[in-house]
């Protein structure tokens, strides 16, 4: 064989030798992943506007806020870089309907259910709600630091829900829970001071307090066996990534980061647990 041909078998087999390495180490690399919107990038999607304490000043690039930071661990531990994260925005129902979806996954305090899984897939759940508290800023209720310091409070809560069970049970107030038809009605009673403050889901006490009430405070979170919504991400029905995801959301779960940011970007931020 002369030196040429010597020299173009070589380098063919150099090229097959990296080959083959490269397919042993690439295990990790995400751009090579199917399933994506868009090869090497992670789009997700959050809701227009997205409200605190999810994401703060609506901007989940920044990964302030808890869902905006669930979404770049969760990136991280699907194999991505921060700059490989792409947003888009989308409204709550267009996301959960049936049909092509411009994004991998979705994270807008999506609760799961077994009617919405017909349409679309779910992660394994991020974050499961609890109970809190709101009170009117300037009254007793709203200074209140403990669960004994609630006993003697004029107490609200919309009927048929957990947080009324929750509240007999956690609060157990002196006083009878007024129980009205819907979240609504008990917030038109707390801004009347009819009732000292109201207790419903945390995800609806962060919007009672920062879009319905002008000095509305959170008092604090009650805990509970009762449980509540499941939060997890939403992906396009028999997505690619969705065991990735779930994977990626259970090792957080159990290395006790997703805890850690919950306390970070929920407790720390006004709603603090009562004991």
């Amino acid at each position: 064989m002369s030196r040429t041909p010597r020299l173009l078998a070589a380098v063919a087999a150099g090229a097959a030798a990296l080959l083959a390495l490269s397919a042993c180490t690439g295990g990790g690399d995400a751009a090579s992943e199917p399933g994506n919107v868009t090869e090497g990038k992670l789009t997700i999607a959050t809701g227009e506007p997205a409200y605190a304490p999810w994401v703060i000043d609506n901007k989940p690039e920044s990964g302030e806020g808890f869902e905006a930071a669930v979404a770049y661990a969760v990136a991280e531990e699907m194999g991505y870089a921060k700059g490989d994260v792409v947003w888009v925005r989308t409204s709550f129902d267009s996301a959960i309907a049936p049909g092509p979806k411009d994004f991998d996954l979705n994270i807008q305090q999506f609760s799961v259910s077994e009617d919405r899984k017909k349409a679309v897939d779910f992660s394994s759940p991020y974050y499961e709600t609890t109970q809190a508290v709101v009170a009117a800023g300037g009254t007793p209720a709203a200074e209140a630091k403990s669960i004994a310091d609630l006993k003697d409070a004029a107490i609200g809560v919309a009927s048929g829900t957990t947080s009324l069970k929750v509240a007999e049970e956690v609060i157990a107030p002196s006083k009878d829970l007024q129980v009205f038809n819907s979240l609504d009605d008990a917030v038109a009673a707390l801004q009347s001071g009819q009732i000292d403050a109201l207790v419903t889901d945390l995800p609806g006490a962060f919007y009672v307090r920062d879009a319905q009430l002008d000095n509305g405070v959170i008092v604090g979170q009650l805990e509970s066996e009762q449980g509540g919504d499941e939060f997890a991400f939403v992906l396009p029905k028999d997505s690619a990534l969705t065991a990735k995801a779930s994977k990626a959301v259970d090792a957080l779960r159990e290395s006790g980061k997703l805890d850690e940011l919950a306390t970070e970007w929920i407790a720390d931020q006004g709603a603090p647990v009562l004991k």
